[in-house]
């Protein structure tokens, strides 16, 4: 194999893996060992440059950092990353004078935001610090787009969601709300200089089975539904309730059930309680409030008696494997109750404002055709982000659709190549502190991770906005820190200092080193001390060593990054250093040159 090339961004930021798996590549070792240390803000504004809602998030993200959790490898629970990014939010104190600063005199760009969602506000929060003038459109009478209609006030409290929107409003945008976009062309004839649409997915999928039109008021679309109630248009709801479908929305439509009148609620899932689209924590909280999930149930119709509805007939289904594909069949049928039935199958694209002969070209399914990387539409100047642009998927995707956008927008309105995207960057700084000391605490804790308290089942269901998760105590905190193995803190290899006497394979708890003569990878890694079986994590592999032309070879899927190595070596090779990724920002200097971005 080829010597590593540890100056490659890449190499370094794949060990991390939790900020590997973040779309908006949060550095979340470093934050966690800020909360760790009590510096509550520094570990928010650290969240805020790559998240820019550490508080909502910390509340509702879909953790796609925990399953990548390095920490998972080690006793099967990864650290709880997206709770102590609450922790960082709940006790930050006032930050307000360290937010980004608002230039008085603006470079004379006007940039339109449609949907005042997560993605318009990563786009705003970006440009605004650069002189942008943004005029942000909302139909809704409040900002926060799904963030505020989709999520139920238990899950995520109004003043949370308020805070950190206003720390955006208050960077001086010209907020529209209760004015809807109805023609894409006549806000083109506006003059903007660049349109953002971040829009949403706005339309929930409908379920054309018989019966379905026969009593609309007692059937209803999930995301519909759920806004109805977070805006107090709907109160109650009948005693039997049946959630068709078993996505995030579902469980949040059916724990909203129990809080407006609700006594019993199922959940009807076509697929086994294997392959959920639900988030397990999503699943948990709704089993927990005892709502019953029916798994492998098709609707086939709805059932009315006198021109209400009665419940509904389903499919019961088994699946097996044929040949590698998962196929079902038909086993019966079975009737459910129900005094309302609510649809939460999916969510859909929506955009009758956007006529079709602007030079917008739409596909099969009537989506915009939007370039992955810049985010730009086949109209220059429009670009889009979030669910707008390619579908219903979570805040943290869109949070990091509108950084790129944003990026976009300022080359577009400077003239400058879309496509030349600054470049990740890398910087390594040594943790040594003396002999066996770092600036890290680099003891192994075997810790099991902390559960996040809860408000009691007796008290959650008295009123709609009572946050059912407390959060982190100081003491369950300072645990749940020390759990984080610290995998942005790299143990560098200096070969021309080894003089290979194995202490540092000696010492080593997990076995990840191995002085070994160099070979082909898979040959490679079969003869390891302990066999590298992620092929996903690349090895480590040093120069050809001077005294036997062997090589340094190590696993990075097994470090725990406790620094014995280094600290048992007699000449320094090896030193513990803290790599950070530098990650791009509209607010960076241009690129002279095309730079192909990271997959």
């Amino acid at each position: 194999m080829k010597p590593t090339d540890v100056s490659n961004p890449d190499y370094f930021h794949r060990v991390v893996d939790c900020q590997w798996a973040c779309p908006a590549h949060t550095n979340v070792p470093e934050y966690i060992r800020l909360i760790a240390q009590g510096r509550f803000a520094d570990a928010y504004l650290l969240n805020r440059e790559s998240n820019v809602f550490p508080g909502i998030l910390g509340r509702v993200c879909d953790r796609p950092c925990e399953p990548a959790c390095r920490r998972g490898r080690v006793d099967e629970k990864p650290v709880a990353i997206c709770r102590l990014k609450r922790v960082a939010a709940d006790y930050k104190g006032d930050i307000a004078e360290r937010l980004p600063q608002i230039p008085q005199r603006k470079n004379g760009k006007r940039i339109a935001c449609i949907g005042a969602g997560c993605a318009s506000l990563t786009v705003a929060n970006d440009l605004l610090p650069l002189g942008y003038a943004v005029t942000l459109f909302e139909k809704q009478h409040e900002p926060g787009g799904l963030m505020r209609t989709n999520i139920p006030a238990f899950r995520l409290p109004a003043n949370v969601l308020n805070e950190e929107i206003r720390m955006i409003v208050d960077m001086g945008m010209d907020l529209r709300l209760n004015q809807a976009v109805t023609s894409m062309r006549g806000l083109l004839q506006e003059g903007f200089d660049a349109i953002f649409v971040g829009s949403g997915a706005p339309r929930g999928k409908n379920l054309e089975i018989p019966g379905r039109y026969d009593d609309p008021a007692h059937v209803h679309i999930g995301i519909d539904w759920l806004e109805s109630v977070a805006f107090g248009h709907v109160n109650s709801i009948g005693r039997q309730v049946l959630i068709v479908g078993a996505g995030n929305t579902a469980m949040d439509c059916c724990r909203t059930s129990l809080r407006i009148g609700a006594a019993n609620v199922k959940v009807m899932a076509r697929k086994p309680l294997t392959q959920l689209k639900a988030s397990d924590w999503e699943l948990e909280g709704a089993i927990e409030e005892s709502v019953e999930i029916i798994q492998c149930h098709s609707p086939r119709e709805f059932v009315l008696q006198n021109g209400r509805i009665k419940g509904m007939t389903f499919e019961v289904l088994e699946y097996y494997d044929d040949h590698g594909r998962q196929k079902s069949k038909i086993l019966g049928e079975k009737f459910y109750p129900a005094d309302d039935i609510v649809l939460a199958i999916g969510q859909e694209n929506a955009f009758p404002w956007i006529e079709r002969d602007i030079g917008l070209e739409f596909d099969q399914w009537d989506v915009p055709v939007v370039d992955k990387q810049n985010m730009q539409s086949t109209r220059a100047g429009v670009f889009f982000g979030g669910d707008a642009a390619f579908g219903p998927e979570n805040i943290i995707w869109a949070v990091e659709h509108g950084h790129q956008a944003a990026i976009s927008i300022h080359k577009h309105c400077q003239g400058e190549d879309l496509n030349a995207r600054p470049p990740y960057g890398i910087n390594l700084s040594s943790t040594k502190m003396g002999i066996h000391e770092w600036s890290y605490s680099n003891s192994f804790d075997p810790a099991v991770r902390r559960l996040v308290p809860h408000v009691s089942l007796k008290e959650r269901f008295k009123k709609l906005d009572i946050e059912v998760e407390l959060g982190f105590n100081a003491e369950q905190t300072q645990v749940e820190v020390e759990r984080c193995l610290n995998c942005d803190i790299q143990t560098v290899f200096f070969a021309p200092l080894c003089i290979e006497c194995d202490a540092c394979i000696d010492v080593c708890p997990t076995t990840c080193l191995t002085i070994t003569a160099n070979g082909e990878e898979d040959e490679l890694r079969a003869r390891l001390k302990a066999p590298a079986d992620n092929r996903q994590q690349p090895l480590y592999v040093s120069v050809a060593l001077k005294q036997t032309g062997r090589v340094m070879v190590k696993d990075e899927d097994q470090c725990v990054h406790c620094g014995l190595c280094a600290e048992r070596c007699p000449t320094a090779a090896w030193d513990m250093q803290k790599s950070t990724l530098k990650i791009p920002y509209a607010s960076d200097p241009p690129v002279a040159a095309p730079v192909r971005r990271r997959a």
